[in-house]
């Protein structure tokens, strides 16, 4: 059948798709990866869209709930989901409760647990030892929050501290406290820390705000907000659409599609054999909602790039930071 539309077609004009039907393949890869009811297709709207639907947790699908069968009870905020599981983030409709997402330090241990970090406090004094606790373990301690004012040694300053223990909160003793949160932030989800003065909001619009950022389509001229929180870069870095670079090093050459940076460890001593390291940058790709995937270098020959930096942009990214939107550049003020 393909001879017979190679001779029928003109080759100058030929495309793979005139000779191959990639129907049936679709097909079978499409019943494979859905053949579960979790199993979904990646929202790909932009780099928080993406995060947010890998960080999802589910009360749905196969050994879980019904919608229709899961009550109130079910989809209420418990005291336990703190630092765990956001109170914020979750969808508007028949599965509000059910869908959640994963707060910000949260992660899940080897028995399915979801776990959160806390700092751990010795006779009043705030260490720098950070342990994960289940919500099981975490009962019988008496914890701090985040912003309990401490002096340069880590002492509580406050002879009663503003705490939680056996989820109620509760004014303990500072001698009597003996866990303190991480940040003020590991309460919510990525998408709720992305919101500025989120603390004065009321919990519906937050809600909505946190929803409505993973809609936002990717501008041609990006701007990172003016006001932000301070996760925007860690966000954009770690949802992989950006360029990092591998090793320390001198940028060689630079164009729109392909950065080479000359490293300054010699091959010898790096696990890495090669003298440069070529980074081939994505070009106008297609993501899985239609939206545009593109990579810019923000780098010029002969800078100097450390291990780590951001040194290409993203789709929705700049200058290493998400930039979902566009500021407002006009105010009215009153006098």
């Amino acid at each position: 059948a393909i001879k017979e539309r190679m001779s029928l077609q003109e080759i100058e004009t030929l495309m793979p798709h005139d000779l191959i039907n990639a129907k049936p393949v679709t097909a079978v890869i499409k019943e494979f990866f859905g053949s579960s009811q979790l199993s979904q297709f990646m929202d790909q709207t932009n780099p928080l869209s993406e995060v947010t639907h890998k960080r999802r947790l589910s009360a749905l699908g196969p050994g879980g709930l019904t919608r229709e069968r899961a009550g109130f009870e079910v989809r209420d905020v418990h005291p336990t989901h703190y630092g765990r599981i956001c109170p914020i983030e979750t969808p508007e409709g028949p599965n509000i409760g059910l869908i959640a997402s994963l707060s910000t330090y949260a992660r899940v241990n080897e028995f399915g647990f979801v776990e959160t970090p806390y700092r751990k406090v010795d006779a009043g004094v705030v260490t720098t030892d950070v342990a994960f606790y289940s919500a099981l373990e975490e009962e019988k301690h008496t914890i701090a929050q985040a912003n309990a004012e401490t002096d340069k040694k880590g002492k509580f300053v406050n002879a009663l501290v503003s705490s939680r223990r056996g989820g109620e909160f509760v004014q303990a003793r500072a001698e009597d406290v003996d866990l303190m949160d991480v940040s003020p932030n590991q309460l919510v989800s990525v998408a709720a820390s992305l919101i500025p003065f989120l603390e004065n909001d009321d919990a519906n619009r937050a809600l909505m705000g946190s929803n409505m950022q993973r809609q936002a389509v990717p501008l041609l001229r990006t701007a990172s907000p003016l006001v932000g929180t301070g996760i925007e870069a860690i966000v954009a870095r770690d949802s992989g659409v950006t360029c990092v670079a591998r090793r320390d090093g001198i940028v060689e050459s630079v164009d729109a599609g392909r950065i080479v940076v000359k490293a300054d460890v010699p091959a010898s001593l790096s696990d890495v054999s090669s003298e440069v390291d070529i980074y081939n940058l994505l070009k106008y790709q297609r993501s899985n909602q239609n939206t545009c995937l593109n990579q810019k270098p923000i780098i010029s020959k002969g800078d100097k790039v450390r291990k780590g930096d951001v040194i290409a942009d993203g789709p929705a990214t700049e200058t290493g930071e998400l930039a979902l939107g566009q500021n407002v550049v006009v105010a009215f003020m009153p006098w």
